[in-house]
């Protein structure tokens, strides 16, 4: 509170043990020390009638916030009442109804002329297709391995039949 360092504490007690004397030193620091609680008691208190002045503010500008907020949305509301979606729709359908009779009868769309395209044009002759094709090089696939009796056989059957085959009809060929 008063920021006193150790060395000024001892300094203070030196001069008040010189001042006032062993015997009623305790006394003195005794009241001392009570007038230091009432003091930091009336500190506290002023700090907490402070913060609940700040509470209560904050809460006034907040309910007066909330009364903006609440008036707003009352005159909206009223402003809603006054829509009626059901006039709305019926005017929209009747004026539907009445602008394509209106239009068609004022005038009808020209339709655009098409003009036919002739394939010729279109795609080029198929002589350069092919011709264009020639030019890729695409390597072709390897052909498939003919099909064999032992490509449908289960498993089990496939060992038996390799034992019974003769050597040249193996798997690899290479007996």
């Amino acid at each position: 509170m008063f920021n006193f360092g150790w060395g000024e504490i001892v300094l203070i007690g030196i001069v008040a043990l010189i001042a006032i004397g062993p015997k009623e030193l305790p006394t003195v620091l005794r009241s001392v020390g009570q007038m230091m609680a009432k003091v930091r008691r009336m500190a506290a208190e002023f700090q907490g009638q402070f913060q609940e002045a700040l509470r209560e503010a904050e809460v006034a500008d907040l309910k007066k916030q909330a009364e903006d907020l609440t008036s707003s949305v009352k005159e909206q509301v009223t402003d809603f009442t006054k829509i009626d979606p059901l006039a709305d729709t019926k005017k929209q359908i009747e004026s539907a109804f009445d602008a394509p009779a209106a239009t068609a009868s004022d005038s009808t769309p020209a339709a655009a002329p098409v003009t036919p395209v002739e394939s010729s044009e279109a795609l080029p002759p198929p002589a350069e297709q092919t011709a264009d094709l020639a030019k890729l090089d695409i390597p072709e696939p390897e052909p498939l391995p003919p099909v064999r009796t032992e490509d449908f056989l289960p498993k089990e059957d496939i060992k038996t039949a390799e034992a019974d085959a003769p050597a040249d009809k193996k798997a690899g060929g290479a007996a």
